[in-house]
């Protein structure tokens, strides 16, 4: 990741382990729709050593995301930074969506791929990521890109915090490899806001794996 894409990705770090998601209890102010400027990727670069899947083109942003394992099988909208400096969350909609934060790395190139979503969505019930608690070690993600690359990673830990005590560091610091973040709301719920963070943690499956991996795309 470059130096400016770091400070980009960090800029709004600080606020999202204070404010992520508000609004997963319905009542907040919803977020932004798609941001960015809807121009298409070009293809990903070519494979790398053998064994090694090919990584994706550095503006190929995300379209969908799917997690067998919970049933989630979502369009992905882009997500940047309020005015305010915080971080934008998908729009409180009867159709949830998951949403990425732009200012992370594509899915499939080296960081931390930071994606979004609802745990319920006020009058209309569940959201995208009601049960993302329930992933385990090993159960797999897959992130289809604009240039039609799809991209596997396999759960590593799935983890609880307090909302106060965000790992701004875990989950938006240097990875040596591609990774994938999945944030929403969790724990206790006290009017309209949850007291945590779940965290899903994942990397992504080597070629030799994925490409024989019966789930994949």
């Amino acid at each position: 990741m470059s130096a400016s894409s770091r400070r980009a990705l960090l800029t709004g770090a600080s606020a999202a382990a204070a404010c992520l998601l508000a609004g997963c209890g319905g009542t907040g102010t919803p977020g932004h729709g798609p941001s960015g400027d809807g121009r298409t990727a070009g293809r990903p670069s070519p494979a790398g050593p053998p064994g090694e899947p090919a990584r994706p083109a550095a503006g190929a942003a995300p379209v969908r995301l799917r997690v067998p394992a919970i049933g989630v099988d979502t369009p992905v909208i882009r997500l940047g930074l309020e005015p305010d400096g915080t971080v934008q969350v998908p729009p409180v909609t009867a159709h949830d969506r998951a949403g990425w934060y732009a200012h992370s790395p594509v899915p499939g190139r080296t960081g931390p791929s930071v994606l979004l979503g609802h745990v319920t969505v006020g009058p209309y019930g569940d959201g995208v990521f009601r049960h993302l608690d329930r992933l385990r070690r090993g159960d797999r993600a897959e992130a289809r890109l604009e240039d039609g690359t799809t991209v596997a990673f396999e759960v590593t830990a799935v983890r609880t915090v307090a909302k106060a005590d965000f790992p701004t560091d875990d989950v938006y610091g240097d990875t040596a490899g591609p990774e994938l973040r999945l944030i929403t709301c969790g724990g206790p719920r006290t009017g309209d806001s949850y007291a945590d963070n779940v965290i899903v943690f994942a990397a992504r499956v080597p070629a030799a794996r994925s490409s024989h991996d019966p789930g994949a795309r």
